[in-house]
């Protein structure tokens, strides 16, 4: 179930985002926004849905956590970006994964 979270989560939506991969949630993050959408079974579609709701895309990056041992990761194909000096599905922007770090931890753990 596709989620926009916009302040921190419910233990309800804690659920529905976790029970998807069965403790794993993709998630999509506006660093700029501090927001973030989670719960699909792709990053694109989460990354559509943030555009849709008014996102720039050049704040928009995708990764993941683990709700068991609260890992983050900054892998997703959304992150491609040679433009912006990112040729990686990996965060590679120390201050990017900083932002994307905070708004995890505050919205999801």
């Amino acid at each position: 179930m596709l989620l926009i979270i916009r302040q921190k989560a419910s233990q309800e939506e804690l659920k529905k985002l976790a029970d998807h991969f069965r403790g794993y949630v993709k998630i999509v993050v506006d660093i700029e926004k501090e927001i973030l959408a989670g719960g699909a079974d792709r990053h694109v579609d989460e990354e559509q849905t943030l555009l849709g709701d008014g996102c720039r895309q050049h704040d928009l990056w995708g990764g993941g956590l683990d709700f068991e041992t609260k890992e983050i990761d900054y892998n997703s194909i959304i992150n491609l970006r040679p433009g912006q000096d990112n040729p990686s599905r990996d965060i590679l922007s120390k201050e990017v994964r900083k932002k994307f770090d905070t708004i995890v931890r505050t919205l999801l753990v």
